[in-house]
């Protein structure tokens, strides 16, 4: 049976080169990047090599802006917490959005028990927030705006630069978490205006449990973990050496083939729409169809459900999704496509599909040839049908 494999926004594949280069510091070079003796020198060269590449990657002006981090998780909660730890003087509101991630929501939702105010702007029915209210949200006591730069399940993109201007003229501090677009997009740390960005390696084919906040100089942010003096200070703790080295080699090889790879997964996504728009009737698709990212689709098939149309293709070889990999221990309909206002005719019936650079047109042309099967079986079992 032919595996399809068409999750990425969930993870992806590591690049062979990655995993390469990651070895020898589970073998050879496996000193402390803090000692300084040779195995540890060989280990801090490693690290600062990765620094460097993810510098380039996202158009950082300083490697020391770039502090590792064990995923995008961890990215966002250090970001949030500690600028609310530093700025407790100017006041306690964050604006953010309906639709963030939970790394995002969740973190925010735990600082309100403490007293912390929090705004989560709205979205229209493409998943993109309204710039008016931004403005209209902003207070005296406002010290941080965290919008992400795509939805994860929709792909939707928010129009981060304008937010920056807006944050950088009231003097407020911009955070973005940008795992799923880096990578996939063009992306410039200074064109963006954030002060703290996101980064996760294990989107972008490289290893999982390790990340980066990008943090402007300047910007005041108190340590996240107490302990040694590693990652300037701010995240104290042995590096994960092998998975910063293999994250800095996906950042290389990401930067090399962007333009390559966006192309040809884009005309991808869109055979795969066409394909299931001339064979499946009653279908919806969920965030902006212009302004997304190149590798996701998002599709409602009515009258059924969303769980019932993985497990079958599942059972066929193709791996896809319902939406976050974050809430899957949620029996909830999508508090995206809630919050974007799909009604619950289509709701439920929800399928990401997110490709990858190694989606080739046979996983493709297998997905449409296998779906509609499994949605006409689906909807003729269906007690809504």
């Amino acid at each position: 049976m032919k595996k399809v494999y068409l999750d990425t926004n969930a993870t992806t594949k590591p690049y062979p080169e990655v995993v390469e280069e990651m070895l020898p510091f589970f073998k050879e070079a496996y000193g402390n990047a803090s000692s300084i003796y040779g195995f540890g020198r060989t280990a801090k060269k490693g690290l600062e090599t990765a620094r460097e590449r993810v510098r380039k990657l996202i158009g950082a002006e300083f490697a020391d802006e770039i502090v590792f981090t064990s995923g995008g998780t961890e990215s966002d909660n250090c970001a949030i917490k500690q600028i609310l730890r530093t700025s407790t003087n100017k006041g306690k509101h964050i604006i953010t959005t309906c639709v963030e991630h939970k790394a995002v929501l969740n973190t925010c939702r735990y600082l309100e028990e403490s007293g912390v105010r929090v705004t989560y702007l709205n979205v229209d029915e493409y998943g993109r927030i309204n710039l008016e209210e931004l403005e209209k949200s902003i207070a005296a006591d406002t010290v941080l705006i965290s919008v992400m730069s795509a939805n994860n399940e929709t792909g939707t993109l928010m129009p981060i630069e304008e937010v920056g201007i807006i944050a950088k003229k009231n003097n407020i501090l911009f955070h973005t978490d940008a795992v799923q677009l880096i990578g996939k997009m063009p992306f410039d740390v200074k064109k963006s205006g954030a002060d703290l960005v996101s980064i996760s390696a294990h989107k972008i084919n490289g290893p999982k449990g390790v990340g980066a906040l990008f943090v402007k100089r300047g910007t005041p942010l108190t340590p996240y973990f107490h302990g040694g003096y590693q990652e300037r200070g701010l995240r104290a703790g042995t590096e994960n050496v092998p998975g910063i080295v293999g994250f800095g080699k996906a950042c290389e090889m990401t930067a090399s083939r962007l333009d390559e790879n966006r192309e040809k997964i884009g005309a991808l996504k869109k055979l795969l729409y066409e394909g299931i728009k001339r064979s499946i009737k009653d279908i919806k698709l969920n965030g902006d169809p212009e302004k997304c990212l190149p590798n996701t689709l998002n599709v409602s098939f009515a009258y059924i459900e969303g769980e019932a149309i993985v497990l079958n293709l599942d059972a066929e070889g193709i791996a896809v999704s319902t939406g976050s990999a974050c809430t899957s221990g949620s029996s909830d309909p999508s508090y995206v496509l809630k919050n974007m206002k799909v009604g619950p005719l289509f709701i439920q019936g929800a399928i990401r599909f997110s490709l990858g650079v190694f989606t080739s047109r046979e996983d493709i042309d297998c997905v449409i040839e296998k779906l509609p099967r499994i949605i006409e079986k689906l909807r003729n079992i269906s007690p809504v049908n």
